[in-house]
């Protein structure tokens, strides 16, 4: 890992981005007990670098203005390309966006008309249709992954998410929110080291 170290703070100062997503991505697959190929671990790492700044996620119009697409019309627009690899590519991203958008901010989204489980359909069907389209062996059984453990990989994202940020009483409130609904371990781990012990009594709010 490429850092330095300040004797008067005792910080570690990061020098790259990447070594600072890999550290957190392979911690919070050891917490949850997910095991990966170590190329779809990369790709993790690679995306987080990727989506450093919001600007990426979605394309711009004309006149240089973040352009949010349903990812419903995305996938429309790709399954329209006339050539596999365009089809792919954009199959790819809009896998990327949904894992990125359902894990990073994943709170957020309870507060929103679609949730997680909408991008969890939408970026498993994605990365999917790109493993169909994919040349090469290895992106074919990348893709596939990715599809497969999916609502796995959003957690991994959560979680990263979790130890980047400081937590505010209204993030601890959309926490316990999810964990009504869900009953995800992540949001439970969460509750507890705050010291909210989770009702497990407590039904899901569609039930």
């Amino acid at each position: 890992m490429s850092n330095d170290s300040d004797s008067k703070t005792g910080l570690t100062l990061v020098v790259q981005p990447q070594d600072y997503f890999r550290e957190l991505v392979s911690s919070a697959m050891g917490s949850q007990q997910i095991t990966t190929r170590p190329e779809t671990e990369f790709y993790l790492v690679d995306l987080l670098n990727k989506f450093m700044t919001t600007d990426r996620l979605f394309p711009k119009d004309a006149q240089g203005h973040q352009r949010e697409e349903p990812l419903a019309l995305m996938i429309k627009e790709a399954l329209e390309k006339e050539q596999a690899e365009a089809q792919k590519n954009l199959f790819q991203h809009v896998g990327d966006v949904s894992l990125y958008v359902a894990g990073f901010f994943q709170d957020s989204l309870n507060r929103k008309l679609v949730d997680v489980d909408y991008y969890i359909d939408m970026g498993g069907t994605a990365y999917k249709q790109a493993a169909i389209r994919a040349e090469e062996k290895l992106f074919r059984a990348l893709y596939s992954e990715l599809a497969e453990k999916f609502g796995k990989f959003v957690e991994v994202l959560a979680e990263v998410s979790d130890k980047t940020g400081q937590k505010t009483e209204k993030d601890i409130l959309r926490i316990y929110e999810m964990w009504v609904r869900t009953k995800s371990d992540r949001a439970a781990k969460a509750l507890k080291e705050v010291g909210i012990i989770p009702n497990d009594t407590i039904k899901k709010d569609w039930q």
